[in-house]
Formats: C-alpha cells, sequence, structure tokens
C-alpha cells in the first residue's frame, strides 16, 4: 500500500454545489476525528482552515446572503489562515502539512521507534488519517475565494499533490536517523523545569573547523560513533586549559552527527538532580543523546556532587544504551579547594580527600586537552590560515602569532583562532 495514491479533495467544477458542500463537510468532519495526528489541530495554520471550512459549511451555498459579520468572520478566518502559513515559511499548503505529518510525535510512531509490530488497527488508522490530511492539504485558495462569496483581493497560496503515506513510511523507516518531532527538527536541547527546549541558534562549529588535538578528538569520535551503532560506549570526561577546544568538539559533534541521529541536551550545574528522570524519559527515545555538562567544578560541600556521582555509578535508572554523559572541566577533581580544605579539621582526612576527587573516576574514559606548546601553537595558526585563505608570509605569520599570545593569556587554540580572525578582518596586520 506504500505506493498508493491517495484520491484528492480537488472540487470538480462539474459537480453541483450540493454535492460540493456535501465533500467539504465530510472533510471538515474527518479532520475532527483525527487521532494519531490530533496534535497537528492545534497548529495554527490547520487550525484556522479547519474553522474557515466549518463556518463555510454552515453558510451553506449562501455565503453572500449572510450579514455583514458573518461574512467578516469568513474573510478573516481566510486572511488568519494564509497568514498562519506564510509565517511557517512556506506559501504551499500541502509542503506545510506534510512537515508536520512528517515530524509528529504521536502513538504510531512510537510504536515504530520500538520495533514493535504495529497492531493492525493502528495501521487501518494511519491509513484513513493520511488520506484525511492529504485531502485537507489540496483545499486550494480558489475554491475558498469562491465560496466566501467575495469578490474583492484576497492572498494565494498553493497545493502540492504528495503521496502521504509513501513518505511517512519512508520517514518511519529513517526515524533512527530523523528522529520525529522536535527532535527532527533540532541538534540541540536546554532543559527548562522538566522540558526539554530546542536551542533555536545553535553553535555552528563542525570538526573541521577544529584545529589540532587530533587523537584527543579521535578517542570521542570513535566513543560517539560507537554510541550511534549500538555498541557499547562510556561516559567522557574531556580535561584539560580553556580554550584548547573541549566544549567545542562537543558541541560539534552534535552538528556533525545530526543526519546519524546524535541530538545535545546541555545540562546546568542546578540540573544534575533531573538527570536520572531524564534518562527514564530518552531512554525509548529511537535517537542517541549526549547529556552535556560544560564546566563541571563544585563547592566544597555542594550535594550536587552525590547527585552526579550517583549518576555515574549506574544507579538503577541512570544508565540507558541511548545516552552518554560528556562534561568539561579545566579542573581535573572538579572541586574548588581552598589551604583549609587541605588542612581541615575532619579526622579522617585521606578519606574526605578521596571522596573528592573521585568523580573524575566514574567516568569511563579521560581525556586531556593541555595547552599548546610553540610549535603546536604555530601549526594551529598556520591550518587555521590555510582555511581562511590568510594572504601573509609564514615567517611574518609566526611572529605576529607568538606576540599576539604573548599579549594575550597564553597559547590555546582559542588564541589562535581570534588572532587568525583579526588578521583576517584587518583589525591587526
Amino acid at each position: 500500500m506504500a505506493g498508493k495514491i491517495f484520491k484528492t479533495c480537488r472540487i470538480s467544477k462539474y459537480r453541483s454545489g450540493d454535492d460540493i458542500m456535501h465533500d467539504l463537510e465530510r472533510l471538515y468532519k474527518k479532520t475532527q476525528t483525527l487521532m494519531i495526528f490530533r496534535s497537528l489541530l492545534e497548529d495554527k495554520a490547520v487550525n484556522r482552515l479547519c474553522l474557515l471550512i466549518r463556518n463555510l459549511c454552515s453558510a451553506g451555498e449562501s455565503q453572500s446572503m449572510l450579514s455583514l459579520d458573518s461574512q467578516a468572520e469568513t474573510l478573516s478566518l481566510y486572511s488568519e489562515f494564509v497568514l498562519s502559513l506564510y509565517e511557517s515559511g512556506r506559501g504551499d499548503l500541502s509542503d506545510h502539512i506534510l512537515e508536520l505529518v512528517l515530524n509528529d510525535q504521536n502513538i504510531y510512531s512510537r510504536e515504530a521507534s520500538q520495533k514493535r509490530e504495529v497492531p493492525a488497527y493502528l495501521e487501518k488508522c494511519l491509513s484513513e488519517e493520511l488520506d484525511t490530511l492529504s485531502q485537507l492539504s489540496l483545499v486550494s485558495s480558489d475554491f475558498l475565494r469562491q465560496k466566501s462569496g467575495y469578490d474583492g483581493f484576497l492572498p494565494e497560496y498553493s497545493v502540492t499533490p504528495h503521496d502521504f503515506k509513501e513518505l511517512y513510511l519512508e520517514r518511519i523507516s529513517q526515524i533512527h536517523q530523523k528522529g520525529f518531532g522536535k527532535f527532527a527538527l533540532h541538534s540541540t536541547f536546554m532543559l527548562e523545569g522538566d522540558t526539554l527546549i530546542p536551542v533555536q541558534n545553535p553553535d555552528v562549529t563542525s570538526l573541521s573547523d577544529l584545529m589540532g588535538y587530533r587523537a584527543q578528538r579521535k578517542q570521542v569520535i570513535e566513543n560517539t560513533k560507537a554510541l550511534l551503532r549500538g555498541i557499547s560506549s562510556a561516559n567522557i570526561l574531556l580535561y584539560g586549559d580553556a580554550g584548547t577546544g573541549k566544549s567545542a568538539t562537543v558541541k560539534a559533534l552534535a552538528n556533525d552527527l545530526f543526519d546519524e541521529g546524535l541530538r545535545l541536551i546541555e545540562i546546568k550545574k542546578s540540573q544534575y538532580s533531573r538527570i536520572p528522570r531524564l534518562i527514564d524519559d530518552l531512554s525509548t527515545n529511537p535517537l542517541k543523546f549526549l547529556l552535556f555538562i560544560d564546566d563541571l567544578s563544585f563547592s566544597r560541600d555542594d550535594d550536587d556532587f552525590s547527585s552526579l556521582k550517583a549518576i555515574l555509578e549506574g544507579s538503577v535508572s541512570s544508565r540507558s544504551d541511548n545516552i552518554v554523559i560528556y562534561a568539561t572541566s579545566n579542573r581535573r577533581h572538579f572541586v574548588k579547594e581552598s589551604f583549609s580544605d587541605r588542612d581541615g579539621d575532619d579526622l579522617h582526612f585521606s578519606d574526605t580527600m578521596e571522596e573528592i576527587s573521585s568523580l573524575s573516576d566514574r567516568f569511563g574514559l579521560t581525556i586531556t586537552f593541555s595547552r599548546p606548546d610553540k610549535d603546536e601553537y604555530l601549526r594551529i595558526v598556520s591550518e587555521l590560515a590555510a582555511k581562511m585563505q590568510l594572504d601573509i608570509a609564514p615567517e611574518q605569520l609566526s611572529v605576529k602569532a607568538e606576540a599576539f599570545a604573548i599579549r594575550r593569556s597564553g597559547r590555546s587554540p582559542r588564541v589562535a583562532k581570534h588572532f587568525v580572525e583579526l588578521m583576517s578582518s584587518g583589525v591587526i596586520s
């Protein structure tokens, strides 16, 4: 049935007015029976279109005979509908509805993502609803404007026939790479309360933009690809000096491996206690997730320390084969220590300090990003300059780059990147 072309809802001009209105009324009623794709009725454009169709059906063939207020309501609904369609970034109703269908998170997509056999009654429901949405997607602006009884200007939109069922089943077959719902559209998320919110403008860095540290980065990439293949993978601590590309490496992974089914979720320090519930929620998702903790550190008596340690140790609900935790830190042992901590009055001082330093051992893999020496720093500068097609003699580039690093906080990939960008823009010469 995947190749079956659904009948369309184009209203033939050779049919009687009563037959046409009957078809329109039936289509409206069918939209109200949606179960699998019921969330589509919350989309503003679809909602306004359904209200407009209901309004036209209520008026029947006598739209032009209605009161001024009733006609105005019809025209207002039409304009609101088209405005919502335009605001979605599309002027094509069929494309808009199809995109909603393909990215909808629903009972069918959840069943399919678990690789379970979908019940026959759900398959039948899917077929009927895709037929309804295909019909709805072909209601043209010409038809609606004609039925409105208004002979003035009304904005137009286009419709394009699609085989909804074939395209939807194709998407379902790719669900472990593309996901569904908000996960099909976004690569990076953050927690607000217990809700995952897409990051609308994430860092667009790719792995090809990062220079140096090839051996370290290779370990991170290989571990992440093992996660994507369903092979055992480790939680990773990326430890080292500031500006060496630890955070950029993790964010670049989410960008480069998006099409393979990887998503990134940034976790703030105050949200560690929410991680177990988040893992439970994501454990049945067909995609793979990096829970990313940037600049991991704790104060001396921080309750979050024990929470994260328990998660990394692997409590009953804290491990899923589609989730790993990647953290970065400038401190090998995470805890901000003072001299009083070292002198402390704890009778079991050595046990206390061992507890403080033990969290790093809970990560399966620790990768060190040390500050580069002069040769490595200049090699990074040279690679960045070549990438940005900077026209300058190598000897002169090296002298200027070293002088720039001395004036700044020292050598690092971040300093090298800032130097080349400023050279390229002409801010320094």
